[in-house]
């Protein structure tokens, strides 16, 4: 087991590796294995890049992003230029052709509206909006409309744990109701629980996961 201190030098150390991101303006506390980030950042992009920085890193239990966005005046857009941004981003990528997706845009937050037929397509496109100019935040408030039965749903997604080969499935535990998918048990990765997370959204019929995963 690493001690906080041991924690925090690690997440230190890889923000200052990661070449994707300004280190220097952000801080880094632990307790009890959990990571509270601090600080600033130039975009929304870097804000998410800095948490996920932190999942690679072995002991962390949970992370707190208190991370702030103060978008510099040479990046700064109007709400109606990051909405127009964001509609074509959307229009564009070819995971969301034909899907029914508004973005509304105040004050630099993106919210997003509609309807999709898979998991993936939400996460799409939340990712698709992530790297504009102009962005202080995302909500995601796509729904992910489905008819499949839960008791194929729950049987895909244990199928797919046991073929991936970087997660360790035997503590994991799967139950669905209304198609939406509570994980439980432990894991031994911060990275492990979001592949189980990614899993069970890429599942057919999938409208919501819960994870309640623990980390050991």
């Amino acid at each position: 087991m690493k001690t906080d201190a041991e924690i925090r030098r690690d997440v230190e150390s890889e923000l200052q590796w990661d070449p994707s991101i300004d280190d220097k303006r952000i801080g880094v506390t632990v307790q009890s294995g959990v990571v509270t980030l601090t600080g600033d950042v130039p975009h929304y992009s870097s804000r998410w890049t800095a948490e996920d920085v932190v999942k690679r890193v072995g002991g962390v239990r949970a992370i707190a992003n208190d991370i702030e966005v103060r978008i510099p005046s040479s990046s700064a857009r109007t709400d109606t230029d990051v909405a127009a941004a964001a509609a074509n981003a959307l229009q564009w990528n070819v995971s969301l052709s034909n899907t029914p997706i508004t973005p509304i845009v105040k004050e630099g937050w993106v919210t997003l509206k509609g309807q999709v037929s898979w998991g993936y397509q939400k996460t799409a496109a939340e990712n698709a909006v992530r790297n504009l100019l102009g962005v202080k935040g995302i909500s995601n408030g796509i729904n992910v409309i489905s008819n499949i039965k839960a008791t194929d749903v729950k049987q895909k997604i244990e199928d797919a744990f046991k073929r991936h080969a970087v997660l360790d499935a035997k503590n994991i535990e799967v139950d669905v109701a209304s198609s939406t998918v509570t994980l439980k048990g432990h894991v031994r990765s911060w990275q492990e629980r979001e592949d189980a997370v990614l899993a069970a959204w890429a599942a057919p019929g999938v409208i919501g996961v819960d994870n309640r995963l623990s980390i050991q």
